[in-house]
């Protein structure tokens, strides 16, 4: 629990870390005596809006949650009033253009002395970094399919030449031998490639008459 001469938002629209998990970062405070919500500029961005074109409140809040989030979001709030925190909550809003962004909510009590005065929060816009992983792992997949899908077609051709086998029939037996042995299309082809390569430059491997 920070005390209100010293938490985070006691100058709003000032971040105290720029790169804050490299993500658009806001602050909020309310104090219990005027029941008004002081939302820094960041915080207005994430929204969609620019300070003094909507008056911040849990009402002005709502209809931008997702529907399925608004009974946690309106809980979260009734909880931090009451009792303080830490705590946080992750939550997908839209904002006035209808973009989703998944937000993370953490708050706690401010304070003067040992006595609640407020809450005081901070708003991460997480949306970035999400996209951005998924994008990586996206292209990491496609990637990794490629070349399990190069792998597949070398042992193919390693069998076709050995055995005179077609193509489909190359990869019948490939797959045949991955059900025989419990393991990935791609784990057996790899053998094949692997011992024909060791079969060229040294003595011949033992084993099944595939490989």
């Amino acid at each position: 629990m920070i005390p209100s001469s010293a938490h985070p938002g006691s100058t709003p629209g000032k971040a105290p870390h720029a790169d804050f998990l490299n993500c658009p970062t806001g602050f909020v405070e309310y104090y219990f005596a005027d029941g008004i919500f002081r939302w820094s500029d960041g915080l207005y961005r994430m929204y969609g809006y620019e300070r003094g074109e909507v008056v911040p409140s849990v009402e002005m809040v709502l209809p931008h949650v997702e529907p399925e989030d608004r009974p946690r979001v309106q809980a979260y709030w009734d909880h931090v009033a009451s009792h303080g925190g830490p705590s946080s909550i992750y939550v997908s809003i839209r904002d006035r253009k209808d973009r989703q962004h998944k937000l993370l909510y953490s708050a706690d009590y401010i304070l003067d002395g040992t006595t609640p005065i407020g809450v005081w929060g901070v708003v991460v816009d997480l949306t970035t970094s999400i996209h951005t992983d998924r994008h990586q792992l996206a292209t990491e997949a496609v990637a990794a399919s490629a070349l399990n899908r190069a792998v597949i077609e070398q042992a193919k051709g390693i069998l076709m030449g050995r055995t005179g086998v077609t193509a489909d029939r190359a990869y019948e037996l490939i797959s045949q031998l991955s059900q025989d042995t419990n393991r990935k299309v791609y784990a057996v082809a790899q053998d094949i490639v692997d011992r024909a390569t060791s079969r060229a430059g040294g003595p011949e491997n033992k084993g099944h008459p595939l490989l």
